[in-house]
């Protein structure tokens, strides 16, 4: 039996990211052969996470990493079980690789990001993840990311529980320029503070604006005051209603979060003037964690027995 050194547990743990004790169980199941016991560790983070694959993950982060070049940036929701993992410095550096992997290889699905080799590793990026549910100990999941290429602006509210990234029409020097940096981030924080579906009355589909007008036909026929009203008079005061639901629901037609007596759209045309530069919002991308997602139901009770009962 080959002597397990703590260099040789402090190396294995470095190489897989696993606890101590897992690495020296390895070591000594394989006597002392390395390679060996990284396999042996994967093929149990294989085992665990099959495992885990079932449980609730809800929790997790939403993080953006920002080209070196300023002209991509892409954005990612990772889910864990919990909070707690979510601020875990080991969890956070695996997103980052992710994000840095989705750069370099620009993968068009979740299910090609996963075919992926992580970084500069030998693994591919469900490897990696297999890898980070044993050590962790959590479910995980890759849920869905963006890739943004041209002049953008980002941002991440409360450590990643919403993210935004903001695409611009703007001449590419415009990037570097202080007021054009303050009045994007200023748009980020706008779809992030006030989130909304579309961007403007010409990206809402016309069945959403049909149906939005059929609602507002039947509030007014159910009005009595509007009784004796002819059909061509409720559709013009359909009409008048109708632009409070672009306003509700299209970024440029918002009103702007600073100063509410202009709308967001208005804002971009006086930044641009200012600017001296033809300025228009393309697209934007908000996610928010654990948007739609089933969150898993605490009962503290019965956790307890568990605990009390050694199960």
């Amino acid at each position: 039996m080959a002597a397990i050194t703590a260099k040789m547990v402090s190396d294995l743990r470095t190489k897989t990211g696993c606890g101590m004790m897992e690495c020296k169980k390895a070591l000594t199941e394989t006597n002392g052969d390395f390679d060996e016991a990284v396999k042996v560790l994967r093929e149990k983070g294989l085992a665990v996470a099959a495992k885990k694959a079932s449980r609730i993950a809800a929790e997790g982060v939403v993080d953006i990493l920002v080209s070196d070049d300023k002209k991509s940036a892409a954005m990612i929701e990772v889910n864990a079980e919990t909070d707690f993992v979510a601020k875990n410095a080991i969890f956070l550096e695996f997103v980052q690789g992710i994000l840095k992997t989705i750069l370099a290889s620009r993968p068009a699905s979740v299910e090609e990001l996963l075919t992926k080799q992580y970084l500069d590793t030998d693994m591919t990026v469900e490897a990696k993840l297999k890898d980070m549910i044993f050590t962790i100990g959590e479910n995980m999941n890759i849920r869905r990311f963006v890739i943004v290429d041209g002049v953008v602006s980002t941002y991440i509210h409360g450590k990643g529980t919403t993210g935004v990234i903001v695409k611009f029409n703007a001449d590419d020097a415009l990037v570097d320029n202080a007021d054009f940096v303050e009045f994007s981030k200023n748009i980020a924080l706008q779809v992030a503070g006030m989130p909304v579906p579309y961007l403007n009355r010409e990206s809402v589909p016309a069945d959403v604006v049909e149906e939005e007008k059929s609602i507002i036909m039947a509030q007014l026929k159910n009005d009595p005051k509007n009784a004796s009203k002819p059909e061509n008079i409720l559709e013009k005061m359909i009409f008048g209603k109708i632009g409070k639901f672009f306003e509700k629901n299209c970024l440029v037609e918002q009103p702007y979060v600073k100063d509410d007596k202009m709308s967001v759209g208005k804002y971009v045309e006086a930044s641009a003037k200012a600017l001296g530069s033809a300025i228009e919002i393309a697209e934007f991308h908000l996610f928010e964690r654990g948007e739609g997602l089933q969150k898993k139901e605490e009962d503290f009770a019965a956790e307890i027995e568990k605990m009390v009962n050694g199960k």
